[in-house]
């Protein structure tokens, strides 16, 4: 009989697996959002999927009169705009900084104490001095999912340069490589595995700072639409959306894999089976 940790599932039933708690968690909602209908048939607490499904069409596929927008596709437009400026700020700034800090002592022994020390400092409590440095518009915005993300990302990328092993950095230069030539030739290709796979890991926060800073000042964006309805209870409007930010999480990360194990098989190495 093979072992638990030698148990691997296998297609369709690696995808059965991954739906059923899915499926449990839907029917544990339908099971209690029908009791709640049956006993108050106004209850907002846990709208009905019916419900929801009538709202989606609406913040969908309608347009605001008075906006001229669809809610849905505006906001989550305007979201994706907010948060790609972050992160591609953040990657690119972690990208120099990190390769600088792990591969340079004199950087190390420079710029890593005061790293270290911004990166405890909680994000959302810089969210007050974003806003009287640089105002309510799109730049504070755009600034608090920087500053959340790439000084965790520099310590991460900087940890994994600093661990190449010293052996290649000693044949490279013996073979008269020099700085620029190691940090391009050994280890930028090795960093950048890692710098998406800290992508894929900040991910997750990215979106709290998002949402956080819409939810104080904005005008159209996820974050907006779900604190503008909250007052309302609309729990209608604002599951779906936050399944909405979900999806397009999930979608964002299996991008970031796809594109890891297509430009870095190497990275990916498969297990034995």
């Amino acid at each position: 009989m093979p072992r638990l940790l030698n148990v691997r599932p296998r297609g369709g039933g690696r995808l059965l697996l991954g739906l059923v708690p899915i499926l449990i968690v839907l029917l544990v909602y339908l099971a209690g959002s029908t009791a709640r209908h049956a006993a108050n048939p106004a209850d907002k607490i846990l709208p009905t999927f019916g419900a929801m499904a009538d709202q989606i069409r609406v913040m969908a596929f309608h347009v605001d009169p008075q906006t001229g927008q669809v809610p849905l596709v505006a906001d989550t437009l305007a979201s994706l705009k907010r948060l790609g400026s972050g992160i591609a700020l953040a990657a690119g700034t972690t990208l120099v900084l990190g390769l600088a800090i792990g591969l340079l002592p004199v950087v190390r022994a420079g710029l890593g104490p005061l790293v270290a020390t911004i990166a405890v400092i909680p994000p959302i409590a810089v969210l007050p001095i974003l806003f009287i440095v640089m105002g309510l518009g799109e730049a504070s915005k755009i600034a608090l999912i920087f500053v959340g993300l790439t000084p965790f990302m520099v310590r991460d990328l900087a940890s994994s340069v600093s661990a190449i092993p010293e052996e290649q950095l000693v044949k490279a230069q013996t073979l008269g490589a020099n700085t620029w030539v190691v940090a391009l030739r050994i280890a930028l290709p090795q960093a950048l595995p890692r710098l998406i796979e800290s992508l894929r890991f900040s991910l997750g926060p990215a979106w709290v700072f998002l949402i956080s800073a819409e939810a104080i000042a904005a005008d159209v964006g996820l974050g907006y639409r779900i604190f503008l309805v909250r007052r309302y209870l609309a729990m209608d409007v604002i599951l779906p959306y936050v399944a909405w930010i979900s999806l397009l999480a999930v979608l964002m990360d299996w991008a970031l894999i796809s594109l890891s194990r297509t430009a870095f098989p190497w990275a990916h190495p498969k297990r034995i089976r």
